[in-house]
């Protein structure tokens, strides 16, 4: 055998012993620093238990109508939190964490559906909904969470009052590569994805914060915002069902259906967005019968959190063709 054939195929032998036998090399250790999810509760925090899975959850304000806030990828109650009590002057406010985010249980096995699927998670608000005695609500849902009040309107339009979509993320979809869906679920990438989702965390948690925001807040100034999205980062097992969720996501095929929600329904956005850009959102109230479209300006991702007196001032005005006025 020629020295350069001979070299070339020891490299690539290395090379693929690398891939295929070295993330099974790499010691996994839990990651540092956490706890269990309710020693990190807030004072108003409440629990309750819906499909084996205790659910965290904040409530404001009393009566009808019921608002349900649904959280987008990454966050949690918190990113809803200037806007509950404005909105609980007009009835009752519940904002919940989805599995996998905030304060909810993270499991790491079960039995039955997968309790990170987005099939579960409307399962999940149905669930809940029934527990609270809830008949009908007004969803709202921001960015990924929009995606899951879009879907639940249409699978459970007799529950849904109205809906109020957020920097919706309805046509973002999974990617669609066969090569990606096959590489995120090999034993390798199933070893090492907590690790990289550790990494990035890490590495890019704050900047990625920041670029939500058109006028990103002095995180060392204010604290209390970063501390607020880190802290479910703080949960035992965040990293292991961070990487369960991405490995269950799969592509929502929501835009097809947009025609059939009927329900009164309003779409907010930043005229700054850079994560789900302005246009999806106007593309968003064309495509939902009976929709209208707000946009905030100088405001990018998270409209209730850079602009929550606007966004309270969008969807006052909306209460008001619903004939929901201040109690």
């Amino acid at each position: 055998m020629k020295k350069g054939l001979k070299i070339t195929l020891i490299v690539l032998a290395s090379f693929l012993f690398l891939i295929l036998v070295g993330p099974f090399l790499i010691p996994i250790s839990p990651a540092r620093n956490t706890q269990p999810a309710k020693a990190l509760a807030d004072p108003d925090s409440q629990f309750i238990e819906i499909n084996n899975l205790d659910v965290h959850y904040k409530q404001k304000g009393t009566g009808e109508p019921v608002f349900i806030l649904s959280h987008g990828f990454g966050a949690s109650t918190f990113s809803w939190e200037q806007v509950m009590e404005p909105l609980s002057d007009y009835g009752t406010v519940i904002a919940y964490d989805r599995p996998a985010f905030g304060l909810t249980e993270r499991p790491l096995s079960w039995e039955g559906e997968n309790p990170y699927t987005q099939e579960s998670n409307i399962a999940l608000l149905l669930e809940f909904m029934d527990a609270k005695g809830i008949q009908e609500a007004i969803i709202v849902g921001h960015s990924a969470g929009g995606t899951l009040a879009t879907a639940f309107t249409i699978e459970h339009p007799d529950r849904v009052q109205a809906l109020i979509e957020v920097a919706a993320a309805v046509y973002y979809t999974t990617p669609e590569s066969g090569f990606y869906n096959w590489l995120i679920h090999t034993p390798q990438m199933d070893r090492i994805g907590p690790l990289i989702l550790r990494a990035v965390k890490n590495l890019g948690g704050e900047s990625a914060l920041e670029n939500a925001f058109y006028d990103a807040p002095d995180l060392e100034a204010n604290p209390e915002i970063y501390e607020g999205y880190i802290r479910p980062f703080m949960v035992d097992n965040w990293d292991r069902a961070f990487w369960d969720y991405v490995q269950s996501a799969s592509p929502a095929d929501l835009a097809g259906r947009l025609a059939q929600i009927e329900v009164p329904t309003l779409v907010i956005s930043g005229d700054r967005d850079d994560f789900v850009p302005l246009e999806n959102s106007r593309q968003l109230a064309e495509d939902i019968p009976n929709a209208t479209l707000t946009v905030l300006d100088d405001t990018s991702h998270i409209p209730q959190e850079e602009s929550p007196a606007a966004f309270m001032v969008a969807v006052e005005d909306f209460l008001k063709t619903l004939d929901i006025g201040e109690q």
